[in-house]
C-alpha cells in the first residue's frame, strides 16, 4: 500500500504539472485526447449546455451560457490544485513521513491537511514533518505552489486580453453590417459611390483578425465558450458573415475586383475547420438551408439597389452554394456545438442595429431612423428607389423615411423620393 501510495501521488503531480503546461504555456495544439482539461471541458459543458436548453428566453439564456467560459476556468484551476494537493499528501503518507501535530493520532486526513498548507505557503506550523526526507518533499511542494500560483497570475490577464481585442473588431460589425450581421448589409454598406477601398481594407483587418483567433484560440481553447456582451453579437457569428461575404466577392460583381477577399476567405475557413477539429465536432450539414431560392432572389434584389450586380448571374447561385459547400459544415458543427446560431445571409424584417438603442430611447427626440443618417446606413432593402438607374449616377443612401440632410442640396435635380 505505501508503494502504491508513492507511485499515485508521483503520476497525479506529474500528470496535472503536464496537463498544466501544456494548458498554460505551451504554444502549440496537444492532439491527445486523454487530457484532464479535454475531458473536464467536454464534461462540464454538456451538464452547462443541458441545463441551458431547457431555460425559456433567448438573453436568459444567453446570459446562463455566457457563465460557462469564466467560471469553467476558474474550476479547472480549482481541479489542477486539488488534485496537487491530494497527490502530495499521497506521497507524504507513503512514505510515511513522521509529523509534530497537536492531534496524537496521525493519519491521512493529517497528511492532507499538510499538504495543503504547504502548497498554498500559509505555513501555520501546527503541523510540520520531522525527518530530512519529508523536509525535502516539503520544499519542494511550497516551490511547486508558488510556481503555480505564479502560472495563474500571468494566465488569466493573457485570456482576458485575447478576449478584448477579439471583441473590439467584432463590435464594428454593429454599425458596418447590421445587428445581426449579414453579408448583404455589409456589402451595401459599403458599397457607395462604387467605391470598394475601403471594403477591401476592412476585410485586410478582418484577415488578421481571423488569424489572431485561429492563434489565440488553439492556444486557449477556453476563449471559445466566451460569449460576446451582446446577444445579437458572437465571435463565431462575425468569422461566418465574413465567409460569406467572402464568398459572394469570390463569385464576383461587375467591376468589383478583390483578391483581398480570397486571402481573407482562406485564413476564415482554417480558423473555423481547425477550431472544429479541436472539439472532434464533425463537419455538420445544416438542418435548414441559410440562403434558400427565396432569400438568393431578395439578396440580388437588396444588392442590385446600391448598383452591385452579380457577374453571371445566370449561374451565380450555383457556383455560390460549391463555395458554400467549403466551409458552412464546419461553422455549423461549432455552432451546435456552443449554442451559437448562425447570422442570416439576408435580415428577413427591417431591424435596428444595436448602436442605435438605447435605454432611454423612449424619452428622447431622437430616433433610430434619425441617428442612421449620420452614417448613410441604407437599412431599408425591401424598396428600391425608383426614377434612378442603377449605376449610372452616384448612389445616395436613403433611410427607413427620408432622405438624407447631407444630400438636400441635390434634391432638386432628382427625381422625387418614395
Amino acid at each position: 500500500m505505501p508503494v502504491f501510495a508513492v507511485l499515485l501521488g508521483l503520476a497525479l503531480i506529474l500528470a496535472m504539472f503536464q496537463d498544466a503546461f501544456e494548458t498554460i504555456i505551451l504554444p502549440r495544439r496537444v492532439s491527445r485526447r486523454f487530457r484532464l482539461s479535454r475531458m473536464f471541458y467536454i464534461s462540464t459543458w454538456r451538464l452547462w449546455s443541458a441545463v441551458g436548453l431547457r431555460i425559456r428566453g433567448s438573453n436568459r439564456r444567453e446570459t446562463f451560457l455566457g457563465y460557462f467560459g469564466p467560471l469553467s476556468l476558474i474550476l479547472l484551476l480549482l481541479s489542477w490544485a486539488i488534485m496537487l494537493v491530494f497527490g502530495w499528501a499521497l506521497l507524504f503518507w507513503g512514505l510515511g513521513v513522521p509529523l509534530q501535530a497537536p492531534q496524537h493520532l496521525v493519519n491521512f486526513g493529517t497528511y492532507l491537511y499538510m499538504s495543503g498548507v504547504t502548497f498554498i505557503t500559509l505555513g501555520f506550523g501546527d503541523v510540520v514533518p520531522l525527518s530530512g526526507i519529508g523536509r525535502l518533499v516539503a520544499v519542494a511542494e511550497a516551490g511547486s505552489g508558488f510556481g503555480f500560483l505564479a502560472l495563474v497570475i500571468g494566465y488569466v490577464p493573457v485570456i482576458y486580453q485575447a478576449f478584448s481585442r477579439r471583441e473590439v473588431v467584432i463590435s464594428t460589425l454593429d454599425a458596418r453590417a447590421g445587428s445581426p450581421s449579414s453579408a448583404t448589409e455589409l456589402l451595401r454598406r459599403h458599397y457607395r459611390d462604387q467605391r470598394t477601398e475601403e471594403l477591401v481594407q476592412y476585410l485586410r483587418d478582418w484577415e488578421r483578425w481571423s488569424a489572431e483567433v485561429l492563434e489565440s484560440h488553439l492556444s486557449y481553447p477556453v476563449l471559445t465558450y466566451y460569449r460576446s456582451q451582446h446577444e445579437r453579437q458572437s465571435w463565431l457569428g462575425a468569422l461566418t458573415t465574413i465567409l460569406d461575404t467572402c464568398a459572394l466577392l469570390i463569385v464576383g460583381f461587375d467591376d468589383v475586383s478583390t483578391p483581398t477577399a480570397r486571402f481573407t476567405f482562406a485564413i476564415a475557413r482554417h480558423a473555423a475547420v481547425d477550431l472544429a477539429q479541436i472539439f472532434g465536432a464533425a463537419p455538420l450539414p445544416s438542418a435548414r438551408d441559410r440562403l434558400g431560392a427565396e432569400d438568393f432572389a431578395r439578396m440580388l434584389e437588396a444588392l442590385a439597389q446600391v448598383g452591385l450586380q452579380l457577374r453571371h448571374p445566370e449561374d451565380a447561385e450555383a457556383r455560390l452554394k460549391e463555395i458554400r459547400k467549403i466551409y458552412e459544415p464546419f461553422v455549423n458543427a461549432l455552432g451546435d456545438h456552443l449554442m451559437v446560431s448562425l447570422p442570416p445571409w439576408i435580415a428577413t424584417d427591417r431591424m435596428v442595429d444595436d448602436w442605435q438603442t438605447s435605454a432611454w430611447d423612449h424619452f428622447a427626440q431622437w430616433s433610430p431612423s434619425k441617428i442612421a443618417e449620420i452614417t448613410h446606413i441604407i437599412a431599408d432593402h425591401r424598396t428600391a428607389l425608383p426614377g434612378r438607374i442603377l449605376g449610372t449616377q452616384p448612389h445616395t443612401h436613403a433611410t427607413h423615411d427620408e432622405p438624407l440632410a447631407i444630400e438636400s442640396a441635390d434634391k432638386e435635380s432628382e427625381p422625387d423620393r418614395a
